[in-house]
């Protein structure tokens, strides 16, 4: 598996689908990029994810690149699994490393629209886990589901950290039943969700 994710990191790659408008600064090392649109792919030729950005940079000395306004699609196969979007983000690592900040949202491809949001999200691809940090929250059209931290696995689980406050709506965006807790599992294919905790009991509330 770990093969898949061993990435082809030839410069010119770097920025394919990149607009020509790119200026360079030798005294801080940067190429600034506009309309960045780059496909990462493994060394078996299939596509990981791809980024587009209306602006961000290049540092030759970090080989990093940071963008702006991102939008990340993450795909399974010939199909994207995952849409992220955030208000910047850092590739680095021979783009190995992605690390997203402010108002991340992730949406899942499926008939749910799940989404997760949250402040920072860092994103491992030799690990496959999506790891949410500050405000996260969960929400698709039956449940909420928030805490302070969360990751996502590539079996599809949500994993969320204590604090955590799971609420069922109704078909009027009503809370009627709502479970605190220390953790919960939330499984993303089944819809599913089970909670742990092991020094506190979990506590819930029926609204009528």
């Amino acid at each position: 598996m770990n093969n898949i994710y061993k990435l082809i990191f030839f410069f010119p790659i770097f920025i394919l689908g990149c607009s020509p408008n790119v200026i360079e600064d030798n005294k801080t090392f940067l190429k600034k990029i506009d309309s960045l649109n780059m496909n990462i792919f493994s060394n078996k030729g299939n596509k990981i994810y791809s980024i587009t950005s209306p602006n961000s940079t290049y540092d030759k000395v970090k080989l990093e690149f940071n963008l702006k306004k991102t939008t990340i699609s993450i795909f399974e196969g010939q199909n994207i699994k995952y849409i992220i979007n955030s208000d910047s983000s850092t590739l680095s690592d021979n783009n190995k490393i992605v690390e997203l900040n402010g108002n991340v949202e992730l949406r899942s491809i499926n008939e749910d629209n799940d989404y997760l949001y949250g402040d920072y999200l860092i994103w491992n691809i030799n690990e496959s886990k999506y790891k949410l940090i500050g405000n996260v929250r969960f929400e698709n059209k039956n449940i909420k589901l928030s805490s302070n931290k969360a990751i996502l696995g590539k079996n599809n689980i949500i994993e969320f950290f204590n604090p955590v406050k799971y609420i069922i709506k109704d078909n009027y965006d009503e809370k009627r039943y709502e479970i605190n807790s220390e953790n919960a599992y939330y499984n993303i294919n089944k819809d599913f969700v089970t909670f742990k905790a092991k020094d506190k009991r979990v506590r819930s509330k029926i609204y009528f």
